[in-house]
């Protein structure tokens, strides 16, 4: 996974190869606007990956990579609050959150 977090990862396997290739070039934008997402919300309490999904009108496959992107950054952009949600199925969800700097 070379240049991860900076660029979408993948496993090897050659689907997971290819939509990391052709998300390569937009990925950087769409992990800014998960980080905005989640930084406006901060205050909030946070949000959950389909809270993010919902306001930025976007998959969940697009979002959860970038997630977990923002998470592996050093330092990491955004952190687990350490609450849960209930997602669409009802089981608990991370509440991200930006940490706090200073």
């Amino acid at each position: 996974m070379s240049g991860y977090p900076d660029k979408p990862g993948h496993r090897g396997v050659d689907t997971s190869v290819a939509a990391a290739t052709d998300l390569t070039a937009r990925a950087p934008s769409i992990r800014e606007l998960v980080y905005n997402a989640v930084l406006g919300a901060s205050h909030r309490g946070g949000l959950t990956t389909e809270e993010v999904c919902s306001i930025l009108d976007l998959p969940y496959a697009t979002v959860q990579p970038r997630t977990s992107e923002l998470l592996a950054e050093d330092p990491p952009r955004i952190m687990d609050s350490g609450v849960r949600r209930p997602n669409h199925t009802g089981k608990q969800a991370i509440v991200w959150v930006v940490p706090l700097t200073g």
